[in-house]
């Protein structure tokens, strides 16, 4: 396989190439931030809410902020990271990361622990938007979605113990022993990236954080139909999602009558169907392509959110009809995102920070509007789940059977 090496005006020092396998376990750490800051806490934020006697709203701002944050702060991480470089932008976020966690640990109330959560999706951002960007600067574009799909094989590992794994802290010790497991994994993936990790920018550019060069590489990229198409594909795909993510715990625990134990082991096995999605991704590229892979799974998304949306309509509101339906749609986004986040960076090798920054607010800037929405409209019920995902299922599957077939082949600029 070979590597990318963008040309640009400023050689980085050369360090000792990692192997693959220490690539992939980065990877799957740096990805894996983002299911663990939200899923481990999940089964403990209804809760949280209690505790704090807190509002609706609240509770699910300790969510959206959190992911506006993380979006936002990756328009700076990725101009600063093509400036100075991935292991800088890295380690400074991983530290604190790892102090956010610490501090909502110990927050004394809810207004605390929302500035808490939001300076940790900042934090967050660092890890997530330069992992995207490893991957471009080590990999052509189609490699590149194959070696993404393993470092999100890892994410969804992570993502299925988070949630038990919270569900488990919270009934024994409360919801802050699963803010104090945030900061432990943030300490550890610290203490590897400073060890191990060797910068893969092979050129930086002084020039990427002055803001004319800002704007202009912006604008050459939001501009580009190849990083529109995958950044819309991304970004419903990860609706669907979010919408489970940030309603599913009211719904199952509060609703439906489960345990916190027993929705962590619910969202233990939708993170396997979506590990599985990774594993059917690397099966698919080689004998389907890009495009074709993710028309199929377009064609699995559509398929998951009718049923679901339709066995609820019909008044079939049990937990089976509601997983069942969604494992179909998981099993699709496990294709949609390493494709995705992979074509969305593949034309811009020398602004890979910039590209993968946007695609990155592309997405939370979805996923906080939902969280808006949700905490005005969840009404006790199980529809605002159900057709919520329903909605973003026939968005993926118009994205991947209209744009991607037009737009999707990632070529260099």
């Amino acid at each position: 396989m070979s590597a990318t090496r963008p040309a640009a005006s400023s050689a980085l020092p050369q360090t000792t190439p990692m192997s693959p396998g220490l690539v992939v376990l980065i990877l799957s750490l740096l990805l894996g931030l983002q299911p663990v800051t939200t899923d481990l806490y999940l089964p403990a934020l209804p809760a949280m809410k209690e505790g704090f006697g807190a509002t609706m709203t609240q509770a699910q701002l300790t969510l959206s902020a959190l992911l506006l944050a993380f979006g936002c702060s990756q328009l700076a991480w990725g101009p600063l990271s093509d400036r100075i470089g991935r292991r800088p932008v890295l380690l400074i976020g991983m530290v604190a990361y790892t102090v956010s966690a610490l501090g909502c640990a110990l927050a004394t109330s809810m207004e605390a622990l929302i500035l808490g959560r939001m300076v940790q999706g900042a934090a967050m951002g660092a890890g997530v938007m330069c992992a995207r960007a490893i991957v471009r600067d080590l990999y052509k574009p189609l490699e590149g979605a194959r070696v993404m799909s393993k470092g999100l094989s890892g994410l969804g590992v992570i993502a299925c113990l988070s949630a038990p794994l919270g569900g488990l802290l919270s009934d024994w010790m409360g919801w802050r022993a699963a803010m104090l497991a945030l900061a432990v994994f943030g300490a550890a993936t610290l203490g590897l990236l400073g060890w191990r990790f060797s910068e893969s920018l092979a050129q930086r550019n002084p020039r990427a954080t002055q803001p004319g060069v800002v704007l202009r590489t912006w604008g050459q990229i939001l501009r580009h139909p190849t990083f529109i198409t995958f950044s819309v594909l991304t970004a419903a795909s990860y609706g669907g999602l979010f919408t489970f993510l940030a309603s599913s715990s009211f719904v199952f625990i509060k609703v439906l009558g489960l345990s916190k134990t027993a929705y962590g082991l619910l969202m233990c096995s939708m993170s396997f169907a979506y590990f599985l999605g990774t594993f059917m991704c690397r099966w698919m590229l080689p004998r389907l392509g890009l495009r074709r892979s993710v028309a199929v799974a377009g064609g699995m998304t559509l398929l998951g959110g009718t049923l679901m949306g339709t066995l609820a309509l019909a008044g079939v509101h049990q937990g089976w009809a509601i997983m069942l339906p969604y494992y179909i749609f998981m099993l699709a986004h496990g294709v949609h995102q390493p494709c995705g986040q992979s074509g969305a960076v593949g034309p811009f090798p020398q602004a890979a920070g910039a590209a993968s920054a946007l695609n990155g607010f592309g997405m939370m800037l979805v996923a906080f509007g939902i969280g808006a929405w949700l905490g005005q409209h969840m009404d006790g019920t199980i529809y605002p789940l159900t057709l919520g995902i329903w909605f973003w299922s026939a968005c993926i599957a118009l994205t991947a059977w209209t744009l991607v077939p037009k737009y999707g082949e990632p070529a260099a600029t």
